[in-house]
């Protein structure tokens, strides 16, 4: 498939400025970073016009982050290499000009906010761009208001930035470009590290400033069903290093392009394909709830549903003791003490508080009772500040319960030393950054190999194998500073399966990867869950619940809202409402194809999802 500059509509209060000369324009573009032995980027023809919003999809490896960097002049200021072809920003060459002249145009929102701060407080923060080009002090208050109200952030300008939620790290990010009054707002996978509903939230706010203050926008994102959560003008799907697609969203769904290419459409459109009876760009198929179905669509996602019995329908909940424990369906039970016989964990009436201040304490968690069984793979559902990482640190010993009791292969931990903990549970932290200290990818995944004494041929054969489990061959010699996000993420997941935990807890563990590495590595998870690891899933993610596990624990402001099958809690909007989830797309299809029982839709959506992905191995 070639590359046509088709355009979009134009957002609403928008200008697309067809007619006018882009702001950013890219002919026959091509890089090579100086220590590759190949290029990155091959013959990228791009234009960017004023008041567009446009989707920028690929798989890892297709040149994103490069691209990204050849829009805000990183490339060719702070990264070296050498390039074919012209680009130009706003009509000059950015590297013949200073990085700060092209900053002020392009204003990047990176995927880690965190690592953009850099003062003390929030308005400090937005100023600091100021600060830098000498702004005069008394210009400088009228322009921080402007752009925190631009991005909703205005009530927290004397508030710590490191202390926000982080859809709230993300408003301010997004103030901090916005203060310079660019001509375009360049932003990195930003909804990576963002709940559902925040995420929504943060695209409503893009939409905002496109279309009621003409912000032109490029978003690059692998989260592209709440990227169409609001219209964009174009989607331009990259492999390879090339663009292979630039048209509007709804040629591109109907096109078969993202599937070939290892990108996740919305769930409704795979679903419709599923069916039979694939969506055409005619029927608007950006959103679940908007696409024209026809009656034949219709009947054949009711015959599909009704066609056969989802197989390993989990069985009816399990009646609730007495003593209100909250057992994994399947649990045995023991008659005498009427708790679980035998659990890899088993929480009862758990509560934690953490310090807020000299003298004071905040509930985190209260009352948390669950049991999960040995070689379960549970998921942990909820929203930015719901209580899940908090969980997930008293489990793997970081954080001490303060009421209630922990035990962990039937054993009581209370009293465990951190090491303890860590024989028994190993738990990946959603930031690399703060797990990773050695120079190189092997170096790393040895490094509590080492610690804990074992030999260095069984380290080498560990390295070889959970390198190669979590598609990170090809770069155990390189340095942890050339890998992105994602591939230093996969290398601490990588560096604690090497250390065979019983439990393994996993904070996050596909924010940031593309479809192709997200399943690769989600099916490698089944495969060792049903080999007798117990795998703990605290994610975002709702396609990852509803394909990956067969129960979720749903958290809100640190108490337990539900214990049940995903495909049940992510069709109840009330529950998804209370949650700050959002109900995924099958929803809205099974709600419009006049389904009464979503889950039945979405079980079977899953049955068949797996049935694909097998024949595909």
């Amino acid at each position: 498939m070639t590359a046509a500059s088709t355009g979009g509509k134009a957002g609403k209060g928008g200008d697309t400025g067809r007619g006018t000369a882009p702001l950013i324009e890219l002919s026959g573009y091509g890089f090579q970073y100086r220590a590759q032995s190949a290029p990155t980027l091959h013959d990228i023809d791009l234009a960017v016009h004023r008041g567009e919003k446009i989707a920028i999809v690929g798989p890892s490896g297709s040149g994103k982050s490069t691209l990204v960097n050849v829009l805000n002049g990183l490339i060719p200021h702070h990264h070296r290499g050498t390039s074919t072809g012209t680009v130009r920003v706003l009509g000059r060459d950015p590297a013949a000009v200073p990085l700060v002249e092209t900053a002020a145009v392009v204003g990047t929102v990176l995927q880690d906010t965190g690592s953009q701060f850099v003062a003390l407080t929030v308005g400090e923060d937005i100023a600091f761009s100021l600060e830098n080009q000498q702004v005069d002090p008394s210009e400088m208050p009228a322009r921080i208001a402007r752009a925190a109200q631009l991005a909703g952030i205005e009530d927290r300008l004397t508030d710590s930035s490191q202390d926000l939620s982080g859809g709230q790290k993300q408003r301010v990010a997004i103030a901090g470009v916005l203060v310079d009054d660019v001509e375009v707002l360049l932003l990195d996978e930003p909804l990576a590290n963002l709940d559902p509903a925040t995420g929504r939230a943060a695209v409503e706010l893009l939409d905002t400033l496109h279309c009621d203050h003409g912000a032109t926008i490029v978003l690059v994102e692998h989260r592209l069903e709440d990227v169409l959560h609001r219209d964009v003008d174009r989607i331009v799907l990259m492999a390879d290093g090339r663009i292979v697609l630039d048209a509007p969203p709804d040629q591109v769904l109907a096109s078969g392009a993202l599937e070939e290419h290892g990108i996740r459409p919305p769930l409704h459109v795979t679903a419709l394909a599923y069916a039979g009876v694939p969506v055409t760009a005619s029927q608007h198929p950006s959103r679940s709830a908007d696409i024209a179905l026809t009656a034949e669509q219709i009947t054949a996602v009711q015959d599909w549903v009704a066609a056969a019995p989802v197989a390993g329908e989990a069985p009816a909940d399990e009646e609730a003791p007495a003593d209100g424990e909250v057992l994994a369906r399947g649990a045995v039970r023991s008659e005498a003490s009427g708790t679980a016989a035998r659990t890899a964990l088993d929480l009862d009436a758990v509560s934690c508080d953490l310090p807020v201040g000299p003298d004071r304490r905040r509930t985190v968690l209260e009352g948390i009772s669950a049991a999960v069984r040995p070689g379960e793979m549970l998921g942990v559902l909820g929203s930015n500040g719901a209580g899940k990482s908090t969980l997930a640190r008293v489990i793997a010993g970081f954080e001490e319960i303060t009421g209630g009791r922990l035990r962990i292969g039937g054993v009581d931990a209370a009293g465990w030393s951190l090491a303890e903990h860590g024989e028994r549970v190993g738990f990946v932290l959603q930031d690399p950054g703060q797990m990773l200290s050695r120079p190189q990818v092997s170096d790393e995944i040895a490094l509590g190999l080492r610690a804990r004494g074992v030999d260095e041929v069984e380290i080498a054969r560990r390295i070889a194998a959970v390198l190669e489990i979590c598609g990170l061959s090809p770069f155990r010699s390189w340095p942890l500073a050339a890998l992105s996000h994602g591939q230093r993420k996969r290398v601490t997941i990588a560096a604690v399966l090497a250390l065979e935990p019983e439990v393994l807890i996993l904070d996050e563990p596909t924010a940031g990867q593309d479809f192709a590495h997200y399943t690769e590595f989600m099916d490698f998870l089944r495969g060792l869950h049903a080999a007798g690891t117990t795998v703990v899933l605290i994610t975002h993610d709702m396609h990852l619940a509803v394909e990956y596990t067969d129960r979720v624990l749903v958290l809100s402001e640190g108490r337990l809202l539900a214990d049940d099958d995903p495909a049940r809690v992510l069709t109840d909007p009330a529950l998804t409402a209370r949650a700050d989830l959002v109900v995924t797309g099958l929803y809205d299809l099974a709600r419009r194809c006049g389904i009464s029982d979503p889950h039945t839709l979405v079980r079977r959506f899953v049955a068949a999802d797996r049935e694909r992905r097998g024949a595909r191995r």
